[in-house]
């Protein structure tokens, strides 16, 4: 498969870019840095950062139709057994049969499933692609939510992100969100992509990255 060239304005961002558009994590793409970033003296002579990330799976490939037809049964059966480890009660429910997956746990006080920041819930769901992976032989891409939180959660990062762009063109100067995981941090990036004001990094390590907005030069 022929690498995707994408476009953003570090390489950080441009990763986190692909991993939206792609539906893939880190892992699962090489990364050829073309281009690195240049903001510029003031605001002139700028360039954007130039990606080509090489998927190490191919998604055409990655989920054969015998996969498709066993997947929504084993995922079920996955997380029951995951929930029935963990001694937490609650019911799994497909939201999207069709590949990329989509599944939600739903019941009475799972805040435990979601963890702090969501920290648990993507714990979760990381482990119930690894089985998948071993059950099946093959990647599968899927999505694990719990009571909707996800979406809520998307919803209100989309809200805020909009809302501090309009606080950093008003007020003139930067603004560093709080500590988040890397598919939140996605959000943010994605919401504010192609405002004409403002554009976004990451700074930070580990669990500590965070999300600036700031002023775009030029």
């Amino acid at each position: 498969m022929e690498g995707i060239e994408i476009v953003a304005a570090t390489v950080e961002q441009a990763i986190e870019k692909a991993e939206a558009q792609l539906g893939l994590s880190r892992d699962q793409f090489e990364v050829e840095v073309v281009r690195e970033g240049k903001s510029g003296i003031l605001g002139v002579g700028g360039k954007e950062a130039l990606i080509r990330v090489i998927p190490v799976t191919p998604p055409e490939k990655a989920c054969p139709e015998l996969v498709e037809g066993d997947a929504v049964k084993v995922v079920t059966e996955i997380l029951e057994t995951l929930l029935g480890l963990l001694g937490v009660t609650g019911k799994v429910e497909v939201l999207s049969d069709e590949i990329p997956l989509a599944l939600d746990i739903t019941g009475d006080d799972l805040g435990i499933l979601i963890g702090r920041r969501g920290q648990t819930l993507a714990c979760l769901e990381y482990i119930t692609k690894l089985i998948v992976v071993g059950r099946l032989k093959a990647w599968l891409p899927l999505t694990v939510d719990v009571a909707g939180y996800k979406e809520r959660r998307r919803d209100s990062l989309q809200r805020l992100a909009l809302y501090l762009a309009e606080q950093v063109k008003s007020r003139r100067r930067a603004i560093t969100m709080e500590p988040m995981p890397a598919d939140e941090r996605r959000i943010v990036h994605l919401t504010l992509a192609d405002n004409p004001d403002v554009t976004t990094q990451s700074i930070g390590e580990g669990e500590s990255r965070k999300v600036v907005i700031l002023l775009r030069q030029g």
